[in-house]
């Protein structure tokens, strides 16, 4: 993927790992569009960041994404990457009574909204990447998100069939794992001793620069390389059974 000179649409790209990613291209001259569900939010970005174009648009429904990607064949037709950023993580239960409608939350936003949008960008001609960002918890699930982590592992396994599927129309695509990072992912001060978001961004423009279709940093480094025994250590070490 080129650095720079791309138009860009980030799916929530107003906080986290989303505005980190759009603060970057920015500088690095670029054209980024951002959608997210509320409004609020969204202004908050452009008053950080003037240039960004904004769209509000709730993920959940099919029938908003299918309009976000209609807004963006009449308005901005030479857009050439997206990036799924957008994911929701719920810290719940299967004891818990809300759990199922909670779970079912979390596909809509993790799994049906990329899956949607890709096959729907991929009839832009422009198109050239698509990005999707799943989790160092694809790889070992953490117990307290279950859902959350199964649906990040759905993302990691059709991304790589994506990849394969989408070489003869030419268009890249790229994975970010990211590990636990300081944001408000699954509620705030969940993840307050975790690596900073800027120090993720670095390591994923870096790995950008070298052509790397598969980024990684720290955590999710060490789980992409592991082998079934060090996946059980970490999946026993981090939920408590070891």
């Amino acid at each position: 993927m080129k650095i720079s000179n791309n138009k860009i649409l980030i799916t929530g790209g107003a906080t986290g790992i989303g505005l980190g990613l759009t603060e970057r291209f920015i500088k690095e001259n670029n054209t980024v569009i951002i959608c997210g569900r509320r409004d609020s939010v969204l202004k908050e970005a452009v008053a950080k960041f003037p240039s960004v174009i904004t769209k509000q648009c709730d993920l959940s429904s099919a029938k908003e994404r299918e309009e976000l990607y209609k807004w963006i064949s009449e308005n901005h037709s030479d857009l050439n990457v997206l990036i799924n950023n957008a994911g929701i993580q719920q810290w719940s239960s299967i004891t818990d009574s809300d759990f199922f409608q909670r779970a079912k939350e979390e596909i809509t936003i993790n799994i049906e909204a990329p899956i949607h949008l890709a096959s729907l960008f991929i009839n832009l001609k422009s198109l050239s990447t698509i990005v999707n960002v799943t989790s160092g918890l694809s790889f070992v699930p953490l117990t307290k998100v279950p859902v959350y982590s199964a649906t990040k592992s759905f993302l990691h396994s059709f991304t790589l069939s994506l990849r394969a599927l989408m070489k003869s129309k030419n268009i890249e695509v790229i994975e970010l794992i990211p590990p636990a990072l300081n944001t408000d992912l699954g509620g705030k001060g969940l993840h307050d001793s975790a690596p900073a978001v800027s120090d993720f961004i670095e390591s994923v423009f870096e790995q950008l620069k070298q052509g790397k279709t598969t980024i990684t940093f720290g955590f999710s480094e060490g789980m992409v390389k592991a082998g079934p025994e060090d996946l059980q250590k970490a999946f026993a070490r981090m939920n408590g059974a070891g």
